[in-house]
């Protein structure tokens, strides 16, 4: 009798045992000698190249904005893990999400737009993660959602949704056999926008799955990335060298720079009109600095004056 209480007693204690962090895998595709998917225009990046580029975005997006968040990369160079040790790699982390990035083609030039792809409509937590990158990729990235997909949808499954046991979402961000979408994903303002599309999607859901954890650095702190982890040689960018600004937002209709709630940032703000096909065409920014940590000081005004979402960008 006292050792079936002292079993339900551990049981209930395991049940119970709050987390203080998670694990994300951010998956890359292809990669090396795999290229992925071939824009038509020789100039575009091939899809491996867009992969990487916009899953470190994401990954950037998550280091600058949240806390008690481990991010694991299964690459961060033109390597090609195979998909045994992408799933192996997530699995032995013992991940909490596993998100894999692509981009996405078609024999019809005509079909574009994003998808969310999951193993079974049965992954109830997977499913709404997929849902969440779907919403954001219609509504604040403006761009053409052709909803959640699974294994039925495909006619095949995919190794890295099928064997990894955690939430799993392969994300195809458009189809660079459609000349807009490919000119657009080969993009800076087309990848950070689809990389904040992800991230959104990404933090409505821990904070929604993980309710007991606080995710949000707070905007009148530090702003420290301490709390932060990222693994597999990921370089650590809070040093970096070059121009940058600090975007606050984008609009599909022109704001006026000068209006109330721009003043409260007390620093000036500038607009510009993005050529694009996004229904998202203008883009707003603070300020001009050598450096990430030149930045950080204004970011933390910024957020602090009702942008929440603001981060630092370097500009090109």
């Amino acid at each position: 009798m006292l050792l079936l209480l002292f079993c339900l007693s551990a049981l209930s204690i395991q049940t119970f045992a709050q987390k203080d962090k998670i694990i994300v895998v951010i998956d890359p595709g292809h990669g090396g000698s795999d290229p992925g998917h071939l824009s038509s225009n020789k100039n575009h990046l091939p899809e491996k190249d867009l992969n990487l580029l916009i899953a470190k975005k994401f990954g950037s997006y998550i280091e600058q904005n949240m806390k008690n968040v481990t991010i694991i990369y299964t690459r961060t160079d033109d390597s090609f893990p195979s998909l045994d040790d992408r799933v192996e790699k997530a699995n032995n982390a013992k991940a909490d999400y596993f998100i894999s990035i692509h981009c996405n083609a078609n024999a019809r030039t005509n079909v574009h737009g994003t998808e969310s792809h999951v193993h079974s409509m049965n992954s109830k937590k997977a499913v709404s993660l997929a849902k969440e990158f779907e919403n954001e990729f219609s509504t604040r990235a403006g761009r053409h959602s052709r909803g959640v997909k699974d294994t039925d949808d495909r006619e095949h499954s995919l190794q890295v949704l099928k064997f990894t046991n955690m939430t799993s979402v392969l994300v195809e961000c458009g189809f660079l056999t459609n000349e807009k979408e490919a000119n657009y994903l080969n993009t800076t303002n087309g990848q950070d926008i689809i990389a904040s599309a992800i991230y959104r999607g990404f933090r409505t859901t821990i904070q929604k799955d993980f309710p007991s954890i606080s995710f949000m650095k707070n905007a009148g702190g530090t702003n420290s990335t301490a709390n932060t982890k990222s693994t597999n040689n990921t370089t650590n960018t809070s040093t970096a060298s070059g121009k940058f600004t600090i975007q606050i937002m984008s609009s599909k209709e022109p704001m006026d720079t000068g209006g109330e709630s721009f003043k409260k940032i007390g620093l000036p703000v500038t607009r510009k009109k993005l050529n694009t096909s996004s229904a998202y065409k203008y883009l707003y920014t603070v300020g001009s600095y050598d450096s990430q940590d030149a930045a950080k000081k204004d970011l933390e005004k910024v957020k602090k004056n009702g942008f929440k979402d603001a981060y630092i960008v370097k500009v090109e």
